[in-house]
């Protein structure tokens, strides 16, 4: 049967089958369940809330923090990017509603390199901005069509030095790379399929090390890693309800320590993975002992003093947690 799965504001037809829809009402009660305590074996990684930020976003996707601690949450719906203190106290907004520079159409994805520049992929008008650390509008580089097909960038990985960065293009099933002195298309990677450099809806993305890119693979419901060479390196995750699987990722980001972390947006969780690809552990409370629920987790980040930040679509929330030694 055709159901509709939201990607937040934007729709995909997907064919799925009806016994998938009866295993993810088994997936709930595995995870409430028999994973909702680590009695019951299930590595757990504990995350101590923090705070949260609420804002006035309208289904927000994506997070980056900037060296100085300042946090940028991209607010797509209402077309702009908000910043907060380390705290979680506004400072100013970036952007606004149009097809302008400095403006932005269903902005997804962003990034920051080492100088404190923001990238944000602004899929509608496809293309990404740049913005300083204040959010004045420095460029924008287009993002080509294929074969006449509109591009539809949601995320963009840069490298620390702000020479090149990677874009996700998801309705394409390509990742891009360009370099961001001479605004050109460097090289095309994938096409549509589940193979290696195969994607179906490619979305958030983490460049780990300016070395291993971690793409999200929605559809194909795992995370692909790729080098910054055009190297397969490994998968992570694939379908299915059990610990290490997928029912719709849609986040992912690698503390300093090597460990990946994937949001599950359908399941409410986040799970953590070795730098094999290998599972490690799920995303804990250490206040009721169980599997730490979220609602629609979508965008991720860890910062270098080890908090987590996760984006909340449908809450419209940002929270933050301490992973360092949380009891």
């Amino acid at each position: 049967m055709n159901k509709d799965i939201m990607l937040g504001w934007r729709t995909i037809l997907v064919k799925c089958r009806w016994q998938r829809s009866s295993i993810f009402s088994v997936a709930i009660l595995l995870w409430l369940t028999a994973y909702g305590s680590a009695a019951y074996g299930l590595e757990l990684t504990m995350a101590k809330h923090l705070f949260d930020i609420k804002g006035t976003f309208n289904q927000p996707s994506d997070v980056a923090v900037a060296k100085n601690g300042t946090i940028y949450v991209v607010d797509g719906v209402n077309g702009r990017i908000q910043a907060f203190s380390p705290s979680g106290s506004y400072l100013f907004t970036i952007g606004r509603p149009g097809t302008g520079p400095g403006e932005f159409a269903f902005p997804l994805g962003m990034d920051i390199d080492e100088s404190g520049r923001i990238y944000v992929a602004d899929s509608r008008n496809h293309r990404i901005q740049i913005f300083t650390a204040k959010g004045d509008f420095i460029s924008e580089i287009p993002v080509p069509d294929d074969n006449g097909n509109k591009a539809d960038p949601t995320d963009v990985a840069v490298n620390d030095s702000g020479k090149w960065f990677f874009v996700a293009d998801n309705n394409n099933h390509r990742i891009l790379k360009f370099d961001i002195g001479s605004k050109k298309l460097v090289n095309s990677y994938g096409k549509p399929g589940a193979e290696k450099w195969e994607f179906r809806y490619p979305f958030l993305m983490h460049l780990h090390h300016n070395k291993d890119l971690y793409i999200v693979d929605v559809i194909n419901t795992r995370v692909q890693v790729v080098n910054t060479e055009g190297k397969f390196v490994t998968f992570v995750g694939g379908w299915g309800v059990e610990k290490g699987q997928f029912f719709r990722p849609k986040g992912v980001t690698v503390d300093k320590k090597g460990l990946a972390y994937v949001s599950d947006s359908y399941m409410g969780v986040i799970q953590l993975f070795n730098i094999t690809g290998t599972f490690h552990s799920v995303l804990g409370d250490p206040v009721s002992g169980g599997v730490r629920k979220f609602t629609t987790p979508v965008g991720l980040f860890v910062d270098d003093s080890m908090r987590l930040y996760v984006v909340e679509m449908l809450p419209g929330r940002l929270s933050v947690f301490s992973l360092d030694n949380a009891q």
